[in-house]
């Protein structure tokens, strides 16, 4: 876990998700991850999209939180495309690439995987406030 994050993956809504960890890569690059837990299971028992868009979000705000010199930082948009299905138990694992920082705005892409299979793709836009 990274220090001096503005620790958003166990307060509010999140609380409800699970334990989701972040990491710094390095100054571009984050890491995030989760395992697959029952309650974040759609009705055919694969991962609910509701759960990846809500990791992907999470897990790229923290890097746009750290790209933003620790200032707080709103999601403006965020794009996900669904490639495969995540089982329960599997740890899910997002790469973040922050793309640009301009001033007041930060651009970022994800990739999520289980092992070596993507699972989806996310990208955004995080406003620095």
């Amino acid at each position: 876990m990274v220090k001096n994050t503005m620790d958003e993956t166990k307060k509010g809504f999140m609380q409800n998700i699970g334990n989701l960890s972040f990491k710094k890569i390095d100054e571009g690059n984050f890491e995030y991850g989760i395992e697959i837990s029952e309650n974040c299971l759609n009705t055919g028992g694969i991962a609910h999209g509701g759960f990846i868009a809500t990791i992907a979000d999470t897990g790229m705000g923290n890097a746009a939180h750290i790209a933003a010199g620790n200032k707080r930082c709103v999601t403006i948009n965020l794009d996900i495309k669904f490639i495969s299905a995540g089982k329960l138990n599997e740890k899910l694992v997002g790469k973040v690439k922050i793309l640009k920082k301009t001033r007041t705005l930060v651009f970022i892409s994800s990739e999520i995987f289980v092992s070596k299979k993507i699972i989806a793709t996310a990208s955004g836009t995080w406003k620095i406030l």
